[in-house]
């Protein structure tokens, strides 16, 4: 399993300066990055940043409106950058406020998963904690969106913190869907379920987080991706803290499981 970093966690540095925030991330020992908007650079002079700060792109959080409006410029953006997947992050309100919207937006992940595919491009949904909450057939909305797409048009990339926040727990989920979750958002959260929930840096709060990494490289996740919504320490400090908790954690797995496998 590699180890990247949602941008979204560092907007305000990122709006300040681009590039030097990049650097950092990269000193910090990240091995990928997953945009959130691209910082007004062309996808050549994103890509030039990225190799030399060796730095993955491993995809691309890409909003419903750019789905639906910039496909095909989204689509040969993420090509140059070397980009994997492109991930919806969410649904807003007024596209999942009944089942007639819900199913609209069914049709349109399914021809996005198509056209990607057809560009070597994986299509992935990113849950908050409102799946959980909305029912569509009298199913889970979540549920729904990956019984009726077929797996190669959309495969999932789980939020562990907002299957936590809305009272499940992340095992079960990664266990349903086992083979369909090549990217986890791995994050650390106290008072779960309550509407003061905060994310905090890994480690630091409520989940269980040990038995998730090992359940992930069970899995065959591809990467795990450090996301805090909201960071209370100054954020470069917090993503670095999270790194560190991971990397150790992720290497004393890997440490265990090679003592095993002799």
């Amino acid at each position: 399993m590699k180890m990247g970093l949602q941008l979204y966690t560092l907007r305000d540095e990122l709006a300040k300066d681009f590039i030097r925030t990049l650097t950092q991330v990269a000193k910090i020992g990240y091995q990928g990055v997953e945009f959130a908007g691209y910082g007004g650079f062309s996808a050549g002079e994103l890509k030039a940043v990225l190799d030399q700060l060796q730095l993955t792109s491993l995809g691309s959080h890409v909003s419903v409106e750019r789905l639906e409006s910039a496909l095909d410029e989204e689509i040969q953006f993420n090509q140059i950058i070397g980009s994997k997947y492109i991930v919806c992050p969410g649904l807003p309100a007024e596209m999942r406020n009944s089942e007639k919207k819900a199913k609209e937006v069914i049709e349109l992940f399914k021809d996005c998963g198509k056209r990607l595919a057809e560009s070597g491009i994986q299509f992935c949904y990113h849950n908050h904690s409102f799946e959980f909450e909305q029912n569509v057939e009298d199913q889970f909305l979540f549920d729904y969106l990956f019984k009726v797409i077929p797996e190669k048009e959309m495969q999932i990339e789980l939020d562990v913190c907002w299957v936590q926040h809305a009272g499940f727990h992340s095992l079960d989920y990664m266990k349903k869907y086992e083979g369909r979750i090549p990217l986890l958002h791995i994050k650390d959260i106290v008072h779960a379920g309550t509407e003061r929930a905060e994310t905090v840096e890994l480690g630091n709060g409520e989940m269980e987080l040990l038995p998730i990494i090992d359940a992930a490289a069970k899995m065959d996740v591809q990467w795990l991706i450090v996301e805090q919504d909201e960071c209370s320490n100054p954020p470069l400090e917090s993503v670095e803290t999270s790194f560190q908790w991971l990397k150790n954690n992720v290497e004393q797995y890997n440490l265990q499981h090679s003592r095993r496998v002799k």
